[in-house]
């Protein structure tokens, strides 16, 4: 039985790394027409005539990494002579132990590895270009089986932790069992043993887990730098550049106070406010796993009929040192695919920490939509002047069972604008 898969999060914990579980996703569906989510596939480019030196067979290989596809690309490799050629890897990551069996089936015969996609077909006597692409989550391990690797200056390689794919949407509301931890230990060992044996006495497997693992299923997959990828052994051909910034410029720092616990962090509840009843949900505040604070949404009557009031407040704690968190300036939501701008109203600190507070209004079908579906989830993004800040997922568990309340009271009760600002004050 597959237990295991990654899936890409478009925006996109603690248990682990690139992905896993039963089937086990990393990141935001795509589309269904997108043929990275298709099984892998492979083709063979044979080498031009009068290619000189450069006559090396190379292998496309794209779509996402599943339990059949070692025993498939073995079978493509057994018909066809792949001897001393390259694949090409275009994937969003897939299952762990069919992503490990395939970097072993790539080193046992031999082959290099490097990210891109077919960017046009061949012709007669001219191979197709190769156009930059993503290597994400699991397709990371598959690269690194490659005997010799490279990531050409475009393309990029991204890694998340594993986790259980029924139970990625909204990890922090969901339940695990005891079998469940013991599957996700299971995988990450085979992924130990796996980059032990490719990386060899080069190194690096370690700080590819390493990094992998500090990524929860709420945050964005974390882009490997060059220099990482130089370290780690999956750019051993081109010379390193300055490291682009791939992350939040915030300091992970001790986890903040709670506030009152009127917010669960296990899902959506009601609450009564003193303007009427409000659905809220809390959520813990991460960069790369690192908690430094945690923030409530809450939703109450909007200001006019078919719309909803929504207030985001935060509260970030200040970095090591005693220097300060950096207040906010912009807050977004993204929900069924819409963005909705949020205003943010304060954002002060006390030497401690920062604490934020933004409000906006969301039409009444993009939440009735989000609550009515069995697994969903919308993403939060703040920032602050040109640092990026924190994205968070967030799911929908158990708004289902109470959004009917709210909705209910908000089509035969008032609307008071200042009822979004409750939230803050609690």
């Amino acid at each position: 039985m597959e237990r295991c898969r990654i899936v890409k999060r478009s925006w996109v914990g603690a248990l682990v790394l690139v992905l896993c579980a039963m089937p086990v996703v990393a990141g935001t569906p795509e589309l269904p027409a997108n043929p990275r989510t298709l099984p892998m596939q492979f083709s063979l480019q044979e080498p031009a005539a009068g290619c000189g030196t450069d006559c090396a067979p190379v292998v496309f290989a794209a779509g996402m990494i599943t339990a059949d596809t070692p025993r498939r690309f073995e079978a493509f490799a057994t018909e066809r002579n792949l001897h001393d050629g390259k694949v090409v890897l275009d994937s969003d990551g897939g299952s762990v132990l069919g992503a490990l069996a395939l970097g072993r089936a790539i080193r046992r015969l031999g082959l290099d590895t490097t990210v891109g996609r077919a960017e046009r077909a061949a012709t007669a006597g001219k191979p197709a270009a190769i156009a930059p692409a993503n290597c994400e989550s699991m397709c990371a391990f598959v690269l690194l089986g490659g005997v010799h690797r490279d990531v050409p200056a475009r393309s990029r390689v991204l890694v998340h932790q594993i986790w259980l794919g029924d139970r990625r949407d909204d990890a922090v509301a969901a339940s695990y069992s005891a079998e469940d931890l013991v599957l996700v230990q299971r995988d990450i060992g085979a992924i130990v043993r796996y980059t032990a044996e490719m990386a060899g006495s080069l190194g690096g497997g370690a700080e590819l887990i390493e990094i992998a693992l500090r990524i929860p299923p709420w945050e964005p997959m974390r882009l490997l730098s060059r220099d990482e990828l130089k370290r780690i052994g999956l750019d051993q051909a081109i010379p390193p550049v300055a490291a682009r910034q791939t992350s939040a410029a915030v300091t992970p720092v001790a986890i903040v106070p709670e506030r009152a616990p009127a917010a669960s962090e296990r899902g959506w509840t009601s609450v009564d406010g003193n303007s009427g009843p409000m659905l809220v949900r809390r959520h813990p505040l991460t960069v790369e796993g690192e908690r430094i604070g945690s923030f409530d949404l809450s939703l109450s009557c909007g200001d006019v009929a078919g719309t909803y009031g929504l207030t985001y407040a935060e509260r970030r704690q200040a970095g090591p040192g005693g220097g300060e968190a950096v207040p906010l300036d912009r807050v977004r939501l993204w929900i069924e695919q819409t963005e909705v701008t949020l205003d943010v109203v304060s954002s002060r600190g006390d030497g401690r920490g920062v604490e934020s507070v933004a409000i906006g209004t969301v039409a009444a079908p993009l939440v009735r939509t989000f609550a009515a579906a069995t697994t969903r989830s919308l993403s939060v993004l703040t920032g602050s002047g040109s640092t990026a800040g924190t994205t968070t997922r967030i799911g929908n568990a158990g708004l289902g069972k109470v959004f009917g309340q709210l909705e209910t009271a908000c089509g035969r009760g008032k609307r008071d604008t200042h009822a979004r600002l409750e939230a803050a004050a609690r």
